[in-house]
C-alpha cells in the first residue's frame, strides 16, 4: 500500500491539504520574534470566530489531551472535585485526568446511549469546581446535549469544560451561546492540521477559578495566558513553530471557504454516509433521543453479519481506504467513518464504492451499486 496514494477516512487525523503541507516547509524562526507573535495573533484572532467566542485563546504544543490535561488540572486543584459526565471512551478520559489531580466524581452511561440530564442534575454536588464532558463523543458517533448540561453547570456555578475536540468546525458548537467556560480541540480534527496542537478557549470565569500551581507544569493554563498576553504574543515553552505555519494557513482556507459553509458541508457528507449505510441494510451504531444525535464528523455503524472487523476493514485498507474500528468493548463490532476537515465529496464516495466492492467480494450483499447511489444522491442536493 502507497501511503500517498491511501486515504485516510478515520476520525482524526485526517488528510492534509498540500497546501498546508507547504507551508509547514517554509524556514524556521525565532518563536520569541515579532514574526511568529504576528502569526500567533492571527490564529487567535480566526480561532474565536471558528469557536464561535469572544473569549481567550490559546495554542499549546500537544494533542487535544493535552487540552483536556490543561482545562481538568487547572480546575480542579489537589483537593478539589469535579463531575465528570461519559458516554464513551473520552468522557472516561475526562474522569481519569480528574483522579489524576483530585477527585472525579463520574456520572456514567453505556457507551452509546444518550444522556439523562435529570441524572446528571441529580449528581451535582456542593463544591463542584466543574463538570466536564465530550460533546462530540468519537468512540461512538454521536452528539451530546451541551446547551442543556450547560444550563445544569451554570445553576451550580461550576466551571463548565467541553471537550470539543472532533466538534469544533464540523457540527454546531456554540461556545459563549452555550456557556461554555472552557472549550478544547486539536489540530488534527476539523482544522486538517497535523496533530501536535491542543487549542484552549478559556472564559473570564473559568481564569478567576484556575488554581495556581495546581495542575501541569508544561500545561499550566495560566502561564499560557500570561505569555500570549505579552508583545510580541509568545508561548511560555518552546512551540512546534512549523505546526504553526500549518494551522495559519489551514484557518485561512476555512475562511476562505467560510466556517458556515465548512459545517454545512461536513453535515453533507455525514449524510451521505448514512444515507449509504442504510441503503446497505448496515445499522448505524448510536439511537438517536431528544438528548442525543448522529455526528456530522464520525459515522459509526455496526459490522455486517456475515463479515469480520478484519475482512471489512482490513479489505478496505488493502483497496488503499484506512477507516476506523471500535474502541475496547465496541472492539470488532462497529467501524467508523471520518468525514471532517478538508474531506471531499469524492473522498466519501471512493469510500463507500469500496466499502461495497469488499461487502460483495464477501457476500454480505450481492451487488455494488446501492450505497453509491443512496451516497450521491445526498451530494446532488
Amino acid at each position: 500500500m502507497d501511503a500517498e496514494d491511501t486515504l485516510l477516512m478515520i476520525p482524526g487525523p485526517v488528510k492534509v491539504a498540500p497546501r498546508v503541507l507547504r507551508a509547514m516547509s517554509r524556514p524556521m524562526i525565532s518563536h520569541r520574534s515579532a514574526e511568529f507573535g504576528k502569526i500567533y495573533d492571527d490564529c487567535r484572532s480566526l480561532l474565536q470566530e471558528f469557536f464561535q467566542t469572544q473569549n481567550e485563546i490559546v495554542i499549546m504544543s500537544g494533542s487535544g489531551t493535552c487540552g483536556m490535561d490543561a482545562a481538568v488540572g487547572g480546575v480542579i486543584g489537589k483537593d478539589g472535585a469535579i463531575l465528570t459526565i461519559s458516554n464513551g471512551k473520552f468522557g472516561d478520559r475526562f474522569t481519569e485526568i480528574g483522579n489524576r489531580y483530585g477527585k472525579a466524581v463520574p456520572v456514567s452511561f453505556d457507551w452509546g446511549t444518550p444522556y439523562d440530564p435529570e441524572r446528571i442534575e441529580a449528581a451535582v454536588f456542593e463544591g463542584c469546581r466543574a463538570v466536564t464532558m465530550v460533546h462530540n463523543e468519537t468512540s461512538v458517533g454521536m452528539v451530546n446535549p451541551a446547551r442543556e448540561i450547560g444550563k445544569i453547570a451554570r445553576k451550580s456555578n461550576s466551571v463548565f469544560i467541553v471537550d470539543g475536540i472532533s466538534s469544533i468546525g464540523g457540527n454546531e458548537f456554540l461556545t459563549d451561546e452555550w456557556g461554555i467556560d472552557i472549550a478544547v480541540t486539536g489540530s488534527q480534527k476539523c482544522l486538517a492540521v497535523p496533530p501536535g496542537l491542543a487549542i484552549v478557549s478559556v472564559s473570564k470565569k473559568a481564569e478567576s477559578a484556575l488554581v495556581p500551581n495546581s495542575g501541569g507544569f508544561y500545561t499550566d493554563l495560566l502561564a499560557h495566558l500570561k505569555s500570549a498576553r505579552k508583545s510580541p504574543t509568545q508561548t511560555p515553552f518552546t512551540p512546534a513553530v512549523p505546526l504553526f505555519y500549518a494551522l495559519q494557513e489551514a484557518l485561512h482556507m476555512a475562511k476562505e471557504e467560510g466556517f458556515d459553509v465548512r459545517r454545512a458541508r461536513t453535515t453533507r457528507l455525514a449524510e451521505s454516509v448514512r444515507a449509504a449505510a442504510r441503503a446497505l441494510n448496515i445499522e448505524l451504531f448510536p439511537v438517536q433521543s431528544r438528548y442525543s444525535q448522529y455526528s456530522n464528523t464520525v459515522t459509526a455503524m455496526k459490522i455486517p453479519q456475515g463479515i469480520t472487523d478484519d475482512k471489512l476493514r482490513g479489505g478496505m485498507k488493502k483497496q488503499g481506504i484506512v477507516v476506523s474500528g471500535g474502541q475496547e468493548a465496541l472492539k470488532g463490532k462497529i467501524f467508523r467513518i471520518g468525514t471532517m476537515g478538508v474531506c471531499s465529496e469524492g473522498d466519501i464516495l471512493r469510500t463507500i464504492q469500496t466499502l461495497e466492492l469488499i461487502l460483495t467480494r464477501e457476500g454480505v450483499i450481492e451487488r455494488p451499486g446501492a450505497g453509491v447511489e443512496a451516497a450521491g444522491k445526498v451530494l446532488l442536493g
